[in-house]
């Protein structure tokens, strides 16, 4: 017996939590801004904004199964989204130097 299904990019099991997907998705968009930073130095911050915007955060914004949670189970998409924005601003004023 499965304890777990993904449909659509959803996990469901069980539980009504969404604690495993809201983890799942933000492994994926670390993953994906430590991929981002190793090239931070070699493109301009016009051109970093569209890989962060398309690989991270429509990953974060695109979750309509997140509506309603608590804010302790969304934690870890928000600091998801402070990394981003972090590296984003890095990435400004290194350019600007």
């Amino acid at each position: 017996m499965f304890r777990r299904v993904r449909d659509l990019g959803v996990l469901l099991d069980s539980e009504p939590s969404t604690k495993q997907h809201i983890s799942k998705v933000a492994s994926t968009c670390y993953y994906h801004l430590r991929r981002l930073r190793q090239i931070r130095s070699y493109a301009s911050h016009e051109i970093m904004i569209q890989p962060v915007m398309s690989l991270v955060m429509s990953r974060i914004y695109c979750n309509s199964v997140v509506v309603g949670r608590l804010a302790s189970t969304l934690s870890p998409l928000q600091r998801v989204q402070n990394s981003a924005a972090i590296g984003l601003f890095s990435a400004l004023v290194g350019n600007l130097i």
